[in-house]
């Protein structure tokens, strides 16, 4: 069985700004990725971020992944990719099925003294009639296979779904080629910011608010061929009537993100549903420590927000997992971990954010009883 101090699931922004962290401490730091290439979503991420030079303003996601990459490598980071958790148990054992060395993967056992979980967030999907016809995909696959793997996955597209990823997504098939027919959403207002929506209104894409796909209907060969979307109610429920038919070869969904909590669930973290953030989520205190001593959670895994939010988040665990291990003084840990919070709360700032503030709260406040306060009684594993 190998050993290493900390072990970091996910080599996204959350669990590459952990092991940052982590690293630059003194800690020995082990991140673990099921993909080809560390990063996380950075690397499909082709547009500027929003905020503050604390955020990276200015800068594509892509190179924001690259710079992190960067000082990981610089820290000592061990990265394994092509690897998948398939398991956290007892005594911080962690299951890792292991194909970092490009051989055939084998099934390894890593004894961790503190875990960081950043597996982040998978794509809700939307059933309708036809929904599984070939040519029907997550907009994070649509968009991975144009920025990643430089593949158009159609000709003529149809996004559900107005937020910030279906706007961008949109925008970002245009960039290669792709028409967009139309972008669909069944609220009766655009979710995602309006400079995004202004972008694809000036390129001439119809924003039909207020409306739903009901059916996808195959062409000749199998594939997506139309699309009939309908007005809904206030039930949203389509209007009888109200169809109207769009000839499309593809489309994409972008109707939110579901934390991933599985490894959590295995290890008996309490976790409690808030919609606002995607689904159920771990309790943690300020440190990013869940009610399971020891084990830590960061960025989407502990509810759905912006790669500026995962970065901080991940900043915080890898601090207190460093502290955890002796590296960093409690004093200079709490002066760090007061900083980066500050940080957080201003990233929740705003139209879009506040509520988001106020539920982390809550959550906070939920784990400690009251924010601020010591940690409770953990449970022991």
């Amino acid at each position: 069985m190998e050993k290493k101090e900390v072990v970091v699931v996910g080599a996204g922004p959350a669990g590459l700004a952990a092991a940052i962290e982590a690293a630059k401490a003194g800690a020995k730091v082990l991140v673990v990725d099921l993909n080809m290439k560390p990063g996380g979503q950075l690397f499909k991420q082709i547009h500027k971020f929003f905020g503050s030079s604390a955020h990276h303003a200015g800068t594509r996601g892509i190179d924001i992944g690259s710079e992190l990459l960067e000082e990981a490598e610089k820290n000592g980071v061990e990265i394994w990719l092509n690897s998948t958790v398939i398991g956290l148990f007892p005594g911080n054992k962690v299951a890792i099925e292991n194909g970092a060395t490009g051989t055939e993967k084998k099934l390894v056992t890593v004894k961790a003294e503190e875990i960081i979980v950043a597996t982040g967030a998978s794509e809700n999907v939307v059933r309708f009639k036809g929904w599984t016809t070939p040519g029907v995909m997550g907009a994070g696959a649509a968009q991975t296979m144009i920025n990643v793997h430089h593949v158009k996955p159609g000709r003529r597209a149809v996004m559900l779904g107005s937020g910030n990823v279906g706007l961008i997504v949109s925008y970002q098939m245009m960039q290669a080629g792709i028409d967009v027919a139309a972008l669909v959403e069944a609220a009766p207002k655009i979710g995602g910011y309006a400079v995004h929506a202004a972008k694809i209104r000036r390129a001439g894409v119809p924003i039909y608010t207020g409306h739903t796909i009901v059916e996808v209907c195959p062409g000749a060969d199998g594939t997506v061929g139309k699309v009939v979307i309908a007005e809904v109610g206030s039930d949203f429920k389509p209007v009888p009537g109200t169809e109207q038919t769009i000839e499309a070869d593809l489309v994409t969904i972008a109707t939110g993100l579901k934390p991933v909590t599985e490894l959590l669930r295995l290890m008996k973290c309490r976790l409690e549903f808030d919609g606002l953030f995607g689904g159920y989520v771990p309790l943690h205190n300020k440190r990013m420590e869940t009610s399971v001593k020891n084990i830590f959670a960061a960025g989407d895994a502990t509810g759905v927000e912006e790669a500026s939010t995962a970065l901080e988040e991940g900043r915080l665990a890898g601090i207190s997992a460093a502290e955890a291990l002796g590296y960093i003084v409690r004093s200079d840990a709490e002066s760090e971990r007061e900083i980066i919070w500050k940080r957080l709360d201003a990233l929740r700032m705003g139209p879009f954010g506040e509520r988001r503030m106020i539920e982390k709260n809550k959550i906070l406040d939920e784990f400690n009883g009251k924010v601020g306060t010591p940690v409770p009684e953990f449970q022991e594993v």
